[in-house]
């Protein structure tokens, strides 16, 4: 890191929600209380989904690790922010900065390649459910999970290299509530071509092109749907499938919003937004979409508290 790049050693600046103080105080309660929400609701599904036998099926298993990377990504940046938040002071060190850029990016691209990985799954439960057990097992499936994982980390290392590279001339201040790459461009005292590009071409390859897969998959189980003949079945379907379907449309919505548009034309104040909506709250509902709309869930947690219970008894 050169010199007219800042020292290694200065903090950063996160300006955060600092042009509305009044808010402050209601903004960290609101994020002090989804954060608890987030914990508690994706640990029930990591231990829920582990301690009972009849949920360890491929969708349970997706739905695992999604429950993981929403815990670790809210992890990754509420603590940070409610720090800035309750204290005087709303610096970061270097470092905490750019490890907190490199995992949030690593696990919001895992996510965006695991939901559509969880797409897949849906389509061969329903269009293929003579041959699911054949087509999804355990070894692809593990192998699917850490292709994402993988591809979320070659991103965010190229991402953050080049964002890393960019001169700053001096400046701290990061015009966000946490060390998001979008903001950590927009600190650069120079236009850079090579970025803006990589930007849009990891983002057509993280983002347009899951979600493209998504909704052809969602069409085709569409198509089956519509043959299904039982009632119950039918309404099960229309569960599983449209739990998934919501939490996709709230994370891809507005995080493309934040990627694809022009930097340029993003307004801050909107951009914070649209962030905070799929790093803090779109964490939190997840798990209670899923456990909400889900009855098997819902009878995993009886059965499992009915055994403690039997076991506390005698």
């Amino acid at each position: 890191m050169d010199t007219n790049n800042g020292s290694s050693a200065k903090d950063f600046i996160l300006l955060g929600f600092s042009d509305w103080p009044q808010l402050e105080p209601i903004i960290s309660g609101v994020v002090f209380i989804f954060y608890i929400v987030t914990l508690v609701g994706n640990t029930t599904i990591i231990l829920v989904s582990y301690l009972d036998t009849q949920l360890h099926t491929p969708m349970y298993f997706f739905l695992s690790n999604l429950s993981f990377l929403d815990l670790c990504y809210t992890t990754s940046i509420a603590p940070q922010m409610l720090v800035n938040l309750w204290g005087p002071t709303k610096s970061i060190t270097y470092k905490g900065c750019v490890l907190q850029s490199f995992v949030a990016l690593e696990l919001g691209s895992t996510e965006c390649l695991l939901l559509a990985v969880m797409a897949y799954d849906r389509y061969a439960a329903v269009c293929q459910p003579l041959h699911y057990t054949v087509i999804m097992h355990p070894q692809l499936c593990q192998k699917m999970v850490l292709t994402a994982w993988l591809g979320g980390l070659g991103s965010a290392l190229i991402l953050c290299s080049l964002t890393l590279k960019l001169p700053r001339c001096g400046h701290r201040e990061v015009d966000h509530f946490f060390c998001e790459t979008p903001a950590l461009i927009k600190m650069a005292c120079v236009y850079s071509k090579v970025m803006e590009i990589t930007v849009y071409a990891l983002g057509v390859i993280l983002l347009l092109i899951p979600l493209s897969l998504i909704l052809i998959s969602y069409a085709v189980i569409t198509q089956a749907v519509m043959r299904i003949k039982s009632a119950t079945r039918w309404h099960k379907v229309l569960n599983t499938c449209g739990s998934h379907l919501t939490v996709v449309t709230l994370f891809y919505g507005t995080i493309i919003y934040m990627y694809m548009k022009p930097h340029s034309s993003t307004s801050q104040d909107k951009g914070k937004f649209f962030t905070f909506f799929y790093t803090i709250i779109t964490p939190t509902l997840n798990p209670l979409i899923y456990t909400l709309r889900n009855k098997d869930v819902k009878s995993a947690v009886k059965r499992i508290l009915h055994i403690e219970e039997r076991s506390a008894k005698s």
